[in-house]
């Protein structure tokens, strides 16, 4: 109780406390603190948080000013806090300009805005349009995503067919033969490479995203459909991902006892060379325990050994004869 009436003395807020009975006795016990006002909550609490509280409100101001029309809610400003000046300012350029013009029918990429990147315009194409009042900015859809595929199959290749194909979502498309298994590999080089085998059908991962794939009926109704990615932690939440789509994969390298196998060829730096560490955990209920387990050792803070170990390092032939061997051939 008395270092609870020193600490708010000090702080200059209001200790707040309730009587209690304990054992027939009453006591009084601490139960709030009562602060006066949002700025003295601010400055108690420290940190960054009273410069936030300036800019929400400095900004507060230049959006009521800009676009008097506009409610501005505290979800709005939550919405902007994140920005820094730049992308303030480039916010309030972009709907100032879509309040007054239309790009019906253009992509991000064609809207006439000078000193824009298209990317930054099209992940915030909800906010833009709330603040210049209009239901949607109106630009047209992106275009359709592709995936990129390899066929394995000797007989089909020997019989002079295609080898590489790349279908686009929601287009008319049939692979050249119905494939008894898919492997999905999350890097280039181990798709396009991946050794000849019967029925087989060697899809690229990296980059193309879990609803993409998971898009082509060929491929999540296939007899069996296989993942292989890097052993790290990104590879196994990838590999969640994909199963959370709904493309059921069993996995190959991706277990603990995979790890001990070849971690004489991990490493603990990513490509940029910076240093791999740990870091919070994603929820990964798609994982099966033994990959979970190794998850969780991967992003530990007490892990003392590699982080990493990339799927190049794997012979492919080895990968070829698992994936052989668990489909029966």
């Amino acid at each position: 109780m008395t270092l609870w009436r020193s600490w708010t003395r000090e702080r200059g807020v209001i200790l707040e406390s309730r009587t209690r009975w304990l054992g027939g006795v009453p006591h009084s016990i601490p139960s709030r603190i009562a602060i006066d006002s949002i700025d003295a909550a601010a400055e108690l609490i420290g940190g960054d948080w009273p410069g936030r509280l300036r800019r929400g409100r400095l900004r507060e101001a230049e959006l009521c000013k800009q676009f008097p029309a506009v409610e501005v809610r505290a979800g709005l400003l939550r919405k902007v806090d994140g920005f820094d000046d730049v992308d303030f300012e480039l916010l309030l350029h972009a709907a100032e300009w879509f309040a007054e013009k239309s790009a019906a029918g253009l992509t991000p990429r064609q809207v006439p805005l000078e000193g824009f990147h298209a990317k930054w315009l099209n992940t915030r194409q909800p906010l833009i349009a709330a603040l210049a009042g209009r239901d949607d900015l109106g630009l047209a859809p992106n275009h359709p995503s592709r995936i990129h595929f390899t066929y394995l199959d000797p007989a089909h290749r020997n019989g002079g067919g295609r080898r590489y194909d790349s279908p686009t979502v929601g287009d008319r498309f049939a692979p050249a033969y119905d494939p008894r298994v898919v492997i999905i590999s999350e890097n280039k080089d181990t798709a396009v490479n991946f050794p000849e085998l019967a029925g087989a059908i060697s899809v690229e991962g990296a980059g193309t995203g879990c609803s993409t794939i998971a898009a082509f009926e060929w491929i999540t109704g296939a007899p069996a459909v296989i993942y292989w990615g890097d052993m790290d932690a990104d590879g196994l939440e990838i590999l969640d991902g994909f199963r959370a789509a709904g493309v059921l994969a069993s996995s190959i390298f991706m277990d603990r006892g995979s790890f001990a196998r070849w971690e004489r060829f991990g490493t603990s730096v990513d490509k940029r060379g910076g240093a791999l560490g740990p870091r919070q955990p994603r929820p990964v209920q798609h994982l099966t325990d033994d990959e979970r387990a190794l998850y969780f050792d991967l992003i530990d803070d007490n892990w003392g050994r590699a982080r990493r170990i990339e799927q190049e390092r794997i012979p492919l032939q080895l990968a070829r004869d698992l994936v052989a061997a668990g489909i029966g051939f």
